[in-house]
């Protein structure tokens, strides 16, 4: 399954404030850009995750995002340095892309 086009509509609109926002589809997801850096992933099923290094992830964690995770092949666990865009995110742009801002100074 891959990204729809009504899915990056809604992903680049949510973060439309911040500057010179690009897109590219990899692995049936997006990766979001703001001015040729890296902030952001939308994967197939629609949830939007934020990159976060460690000394911002926590800021996300209590705003109530989660870290992405996914399980290998061998049964491993493993963590991306991406958290999930808290819900209270997703009903306003501005609050969206302020939180972006702020990731995006951490990388």
């Amino acid at each position: 399954m891959s990204v729809g086009e009504a899915d990056i509509a809604f992903a680049r609109e949510l973060f439309a404030n911040l500057p010179a926002v690009s897109t590219r589809k990899m692995m049936g997801g997006l990766c979001l850009y703001s001015e040729g850096t890296i902030f952001a992933l939308l994967t197939s099923d629609g949830e939007i995750f934020l990159k976060a290094p460690s000394d911002f992830a926590s800021e996300i964690e209590a705003l109530g995002g989660t870290r992405w995770t996914y399980t290998r092949k061998d049964g491993k666990v493993t963590s991306m340095p991406y958290w999930s865009l808290p819900d209270q995110f997703f009903d306003d742009p501005s609050e969206a892309s302020a939180l972006a801002a702020r990731a995006l100074e951490h990388l």
